[in-house]
């Protein structure tokens, strides 16, 4: 038996850190003297002194240490990097923002595993932050595609995910017209994928978008069969009153996640005003991706207009901004130690 987790290496050269982050996977077996067979339970490793924490744990962990836990969606790697230097614990990986941001098209159900397998795989490459990532209604109709979704995801580094109850050929959860399977396919899916989980830490949350078709209390019925299907935390989309996710967290006793996204259906909700009612996460799915298309839309129309850009560079991230928030001169300096080369001037 192989159990497979990740180690965030940062390499020194006389003291000075070459902070560049690099993700190894190290596998080892049972019969591995170094390996602690209990520790898959945990989450953590100690091999030879150092201790390894999986992306799952570090997630949990995050909920316990910030409440409520602040995940805001990262639509690629680099966004990823800037989230990390914000300060923030845990990072989203959006379905929607894979559809539009990577594929451009709508967030219909159009979009698959492989298609958001690469996302996730170019974030967790760089960025040691635990990432939470929408699977939509598990990229596939049977058990087995939900197992392979879910071992799929934790091989590529992610730390959690979030399942829907919808139909496969899903909508966008603050629009008309969803359509959702029986409470009993959605327990399932969660069975299947808590069933799949290579790594007990591994955190499976369940989306309901029963509250728009079906009302409160059919939503809050089916959030009560997803606890006890094996979910571990409850994301109500489309909440329309701060009191209900009250409700949610009462009936279940699990952590619920509530969705901030931009000009849906949830009012802008204050952290302090989820915090009262209960709420352990609170996501903000693709404010970052919102604010950086319209900055790209008004960059193209002065180019266009006015055939330069200089009226808008106020506004742009400065050469060095880029530099220091992807650890530009840490690869430069490496390559200089390498190859007994060195450029003063860092400006080019």
């Amino acid at each position: 038996m192989v159990i497979t987790t990740i180690i965030f290496l940062i390499f020194s050269n006389k003291g000075t850190f070459f902070s560049t982050i690099i993700k190894e996977k190290i596998s080892w077996t049972l019969s591995n003297k170094k390996f602690n067979a209990s520790a898959r339970l945990s989450g953590s490793f100690i091999i030879s002194n150092y201790m390894i924490k999986t992306p799952g744990l570090l997630f949990r962990e995050a909920m316990q240490q910030e409440k409520p836990l602040q995940v805001v969606g990262t639509i690629n790697a680099n966004h990823a990097l800037l989230a990390q230097q914000a300060g923030f614990q845990a990072i989203y990986l959006s379905g929607g923002g894979v559809a539009a941001g990577s594929l451009g098209i709508p967030d219909l159900g159009i979009t698959t595993l492989e298609d958001v397998l690469v996302d996730v795989q170019r974030i967790t490459n760089v960025c040691p932050v635990p990432l939470l990532v929408d699977i939509d209604t598990g990229f596939g109709p049977s058990a087995f595609n939900i197992a392979r979704t879910i071992q799929s995801l934790i091989k590529a580094g992610a730390a959690a995910v979030h399942m829907e109850d919808q139909v496969g050929a899903k909508r966008c959860g603050h629009r008309p017209g969803k359509e959702l399977v029986s409470k009993t396919e959605m327990v399932d899916r969660i069975k299947a994928a808590v069933d799949a989980r290579t790594d007990n830490t591994f955190v499976i949350g369940a989306r309901t978008d029963a509250l728009a078709s079906e009302g409160l209390e059919a939503a809050l019925d089916r959030a009560i069969a997803y606890k006890e299907a094996g979910a571990d935390f409850i994301f109500a989309e489309a909440v329309h009153e701060l009191d209900q996710y009250r409700r949610f967290h009462d009936a279940t006793q699990l952590p619920v996640l509530a969705n901030i996204t931009e000009f849906g259906q949830t009012p802008m909700f204050t952290r302090d005003e989820l915090h009262q009612v209960g709420v352990s996460i609170i996501l903000y799915p693709l404010s970052a991706f919102r604010a950086a298309n319209k900055a790209a839309e008004n960059v193209y129309q002065h180019i266009r207009k006015d055939g330069t850009q200089a009226a808008v560079l106020v506004g742009m991230q400065t050469r060095e901004e880029l530099y220091r928030s992807i650890n530009y001169y840490a690869y430069e300096n490496k390559l200089d130690q390498l190859f007994n080369t060195k450029h003063d001037d860092r400006n080019k």
